[in-house]
């Protein structure tokens, strides 16, 4: 099949997908695009918002749709590693057996992420890096394609553990989960206080991902819009010659160089689910946000100011 089929064959896959997610999902509408983006660009996503706004459904809903594997765990504060990873055991031979934990499958919904140690958290991001992880001095291979969707609660802070930057940084997209308007909030009332039950289809199976997945990577770039955003990143760092003002002012740290890689692979992924064939300067600028809110520090006049991170990134750009 030819590339160009296979973007109109993504495009329609695409819309199928969330037409199917919003039998369930009413409204979040660029919640679910963000999401839907990190998975065809093969990247892992964090989705921060206070309880209650349907983040555990939103990533259920979209596992159940892409015909995956799913677990979900809860992080909590004793969670170790060997809870996630597996654990070797001493079967009746009396040799040692390796025990798969709950990491092992294509979607990883890693509920309440800051919740639990730095140690557990570590053992996390070796699995979101290598696609693999190491028991016992062997290395075993996850399941592809494998995502990490985490959420995290912003507002209650009394026994978290803050992500560190290195982690941070291993997440595509950092998705602000807002609440819903008026008119979404009764339509969520309205369908979830009855006995309906909705049956969702599988839409596009696990080798059809990874083809797309491949897809992405072979869409050509211009040399204009590889430009553009390895300038926007560099703009973010204090000890850059184009650094403008709203930098030095406001932040005291900027983005890597992970984060021209992530902008640059989700411009090829927001053109080809719009039916282009190649980004343009216009489709960086689209998910700039999501990319660059989790990897630039913010300092402190910036918040006695009241300048969001989203206000400094639309100056920037």
């Amino acid at each position: 099949m030819s590339d160009t089929l296979a973007i109109e064959n993504l495009v329609k896959h695409y819309q199928e997908l969330k037409t199917e997610i919003h039998k369930v999902i009413v409204g979040q509408e660029e919640v679910v695009d963000q999401v839907l983006i990190s998975i065809f660009s093969k990247g892992h996503c964090l989705l921060v918002g206070v309880p209650g706004l349907a983040k555990t459904l939103l990533v259920n809903t979209i596992a159940q749709t892409l015909g995956l594997t799913f677990n979900r765990i809860q992080f909590t504060p004793d969670l170790m590693p060997s809870d996630i990873i597996g654990a070797e055991i001493l079967d009746e031979n009396r040799s040692f057996k390796f025990i798969k934990g709950p990491l092992f499958s294509n979607i990883i919904l890693a509920d309440e992420i800051n919740r639990t140690p730095p140690k557990t958290q570590s053992a996390l991001l070796e699995a979101m890096q290598e696609r693999s992880v190491t028991a016992g001095g062997t290395n075993y291979k996850l399941p592809a394609p494998f995502f990490v969707l985490a959420t995290q609660n912003p507002i209650e802070q009394e026994g978290t553990y803050p992500l560190p930057e290195a982690q941070l940084d291993r997440f595509m997209f950092n998705v602000w989960v807002d609440y819903p308007s008026f008119a979404e909030e009764m339509a969520i009332v309205k369908s979830t206080t009855t006995n309906q039950v909705i049956t969702l289809n599988p839409i596009i199976s696990g080798d059809e991902i990874m083809a797309y997945q491949d897809l992405i990577r072979r869409i050509p770039v211009a040399d204009n819009v590889l430009e553009y955003a390895v300038k926007l990143v560099a703009r973010t760092r204090l000890n850059d010659a184009s650094a403008p003002k709203i930098t030095k002012d406001y932040l005291t740290w900027g983005a890597g160089p992970r984060a021209s890689q992530y902008l640059i692979l989700g411009a090829k992924t927001h053109a080809a689910i719009n039916g282009k064939f190649s980004p343009d300067i216009e489709d960086v600028r689209l998910i700039a946000k999501p990319i660059l809110r989790h990897r630039l520090v913010r300092n402190y006049r910036a918040e006695a100011e009241g300048y969001s991170m989203d206000k400094i990134i639309e100056e920037l750009l």
